[in-house]
């Protein structure tokens, strides 16, 4: 009989860890009584899969492994069928438990820390089935072809464009513009999907955060429709309009992190400032709100159309090239007129083209922090002057002190920035 090996701290941990998963997941199956796996079971099978991990292991064979998961299975689908329930057929109970002996297994191998993970997210969606099947439900046939579009952009076409540089400047590289297309298609239905799913009933908040994260274009034209000739409508309206703006100041922030993070800090400096002042407008105005009138969503097309998903591509390499060449030729002064101009009806072009060249080393960080806030500038500014236009004077009394406030914000922040750049 060979000698008994000493006992490894590790090794008790790693089966502690594979108990305390399973044991996790077991909790939330509890809640349901027809479940023929409880606490017990899925601790005792998360400790099996740790078990057969470690002697595979030692046998440096994946029999074991494979031998374990037929066992699980065939042994709570035979429970399910010795003792049928109409109302629940067993099948998540038995993907639970095999997904909870593979994170036992996946313990002993050195992925803890991502088996913890996915135990935590397994039991969220095992708890919350009942409003995952509601929003399911409340979704429309269009939203699930938006879904649909957005994996067709990113899953299809994404991975069969080249990584290469073409054109002047070696500015256009098709990979990198289409996964431009992605993430702002991607961010753009987030908030389109959350409109549609949270609806008008939550109110001007919640209206204004998704549709600002949707379009804040659309949102600020909807709502300036809507207060014209409405007097009643236009705190609520003027509210939806500048909260939406403000959500574009953070999206802008958002998808600077994502895309070259050591801009997002000198950026943050920019922004904030609008966002505080913003949001300290936003909150007298809400105290002062006293009719809210009916809220409605805004209109906002699909993001993920394979229309729009081109013509924001075309739109981004255009200015991405036009960057290039001005910057090159004009230099800083011409890429601030480009920002000015672009960023009157799309600020995600410029913001992202600025971004890319400062990727490329084409753009230093100062032109690249001032281009961005300049184009937010001239994107308020824009929709400020449609509020006004459309909405009229009603609104225009609502909506000009916030926007104006929010635009001293970014203007204060491109100032000190300058000053910070300048002093070093």
């Amino acid at each position: 009989m060979p000698d008994a090996l000493p006992l490894d701290p590790d090794q008790i941990e790693a089966f502690l860890i594979a108990i305390g998963i399973g044991l996790l997941i077991g909790l939330e199956r509890e809640r349901v009584p027809s479940a023929r796996a409880g606490l017990r079971t899925f601790g005792l099978v998360a400790m099996f899969g740790a078990l057969v991990a470690m002697l595979g292991q030692d046998l440096q064979s994946i029999a074991p492994f494979v031998a374990g998961l037929v066992i699980v299975g065939v042994t709570i689908i035979s429970a399910y069928l010795r003792h049928p329930d109409p109302s629940d057929p067993g099948t998540t109970s038995v993907a639970a438990l095999l997904v909870c002996y593979c994170l036992g297994a996946a313990v002993w191998m050195g992925y803890a820390q991502l088996a913890v993970m996915l135990a935590v997210g397994t039991t969220v969606l095992l708890y919350f089935k009942a409003q995952l099947r509601g929003i399911a439900t409340r979704l429309q046939p269009r939203d699930w072809i938006s879904i649909l579009q957005f994996g067709v952009l990113s899953l299809v076409i994404l991975p069969i464009l080249p990584n290469e540089e073409f054109g002047p400047f070696g500015a256009l590289n098709p990979y990198q513009i289409w996964w431009m297309v992605v993430l702002i298609s991607g961010v753009s239905l987030a908030g389109y999907t959350a409109l549609q799913l949270v609806g008008a009933r939550y109110g001007t908040v919640f209206v204004g955060i998704f549709g600002g994260l949707a379009s804040s274009t659309a949102t600020t034209m909807v709502y300036a429709r809507q207060a014209r000739g409405t007097e009643a409508i236009a705190p609520m309206a003027g509210l939806v309009i500048v909260l939406a703006n403000l959500v574009m100041l953070l999206r802008v922030a958002v998808i600077a992190g994502l895309v070259a993070p050591s801009v997002l800090r000198p950026l943050l400096v920019v922004v904030i400032p609008g966002l505080v002042l913003g949001l300290a407008g936003v909150l007298w105005h809400w105290r002062g709100l006293g009719e809210r009138g009916e809220t409605v969503l805004p209109n906002t097309s699909n993001p993920t159309e394979l229309k729009a998903a081109l013509g924001f591509g075309l739109l981004y390499g255009l200015v991405l090239l036009s960057a290039a060449w001005l910057s090159d030729y004009f230099g800083n002064r011409g890429l601030y007129v480009l920002a000015l101009v672009s960023g009157l009806t799309d600020v995600d072009a410029i913001t992202l083209s600025s971004l890319r060249l400062f990727s490329m080393d084409k753009l230093a960080l100062e032109p690249t922090v001032i281009a961005i806030g300049l184009a937010m500038l001239a994107n308020l500014g824009f929709k400020t002057a449609m509020a006004l236009v459309i909405g009229g004077r009603p609104l225009a009394a609502r909506v000009l002190p916030g926007m104006m406030v929010v635009g001293l914000g970014l203007g204060a922040g491109m100032g000190w920035s300058a000053l910070q750049a300048a002093s070093l």
